[in-house]
């Protein structure tokens, strides 16, 4: 067997990095993004534009090709917030919690709790060739946290069915890794990605 083509991840992020390289298992060799590489202004207003100027710095910086993801949790009641804002949507350094915590604040009374997150991957490689796939999860907000695995908004994500297609009733906090992964907006995208990579 060859060995695996690499990709720098863009992200930092330990959480998003492990997730990702689970799913890429046996498929991609994903590198740590380098240290000296410093955290790229996400401004481009979309999740697209977001993936692409952190791959495209990431790769500029090793000379390799580089993959980036965006995510955003899109809730129906607010109109779509916080959206491309989805890390920040306490303020520029808010933690994991308090995003939580303004969410529920903000859909305090709301019965009609309908969301879903979306995830942008992008690959750019060293000669601007790039690649772009998304992965959807349709769900909605719980009322309160649940579980204990996962991170950012896992504790009040409630996607609408399960791996096997089940209505489903518990957050991504309550699910395994692999139940997770199945399913999710991230997992979705990288096999998207997975599958384009197989047959470029």
């Amino acid at each position: 067997m060859g060995r695996l083509p690499q990709l720098v991840c863009a992200s930092a992020n330990p959480h998003k990095v492990a997730e990702i390289a689970s799913i890429l298992d046996g498929v991609v060799e994903l590198l740590p993004r380098p240290a000296h590489v410093p955290e790229v202004v996400e401004d481009a207003g979309t999740l697209e534009g977001n993936a692409r100027l952190k791959a495209a710095a990431v790769g500029a910086a090793t000379g390799m090709a580089a993959v980036s993801d965006d995510t955003g949790l899109f809730i129906d009641a607010l109109d779509g917030a916080p959206g491309v804002e989805t890390a920040y949507f306490a303020g520029p350094h808010a933690t994991y919690a308090e995003n939580r915590a303004k969410t529920l604040a903000a859909l305090a009374g709301v019965t009609a709790r309908g969301a879903e997150f979306r995830t942008v991957v992008m690959v750019v490689w060293p000669d601007g060739s790039e690649l772009c796939v998304q992965g959807v999860c349709r769900g909605s907000i719980a009322t309160e946290e649940r579980g204990e695995r996962g991170f950012g908004y896992d504790p009040l994500f409630v996607p609408e069915v399960d791996a096997s297609g089940t209505p489903n009733e518990r957050t991504f906090s309550e699910m395994s890794e692999g139940e997770k992964n199945a399913i999710s907006h991230r997992g979705r995208a990288f096999a998207a990605l997975v599958d384009a990579l197989r047959t470029r």
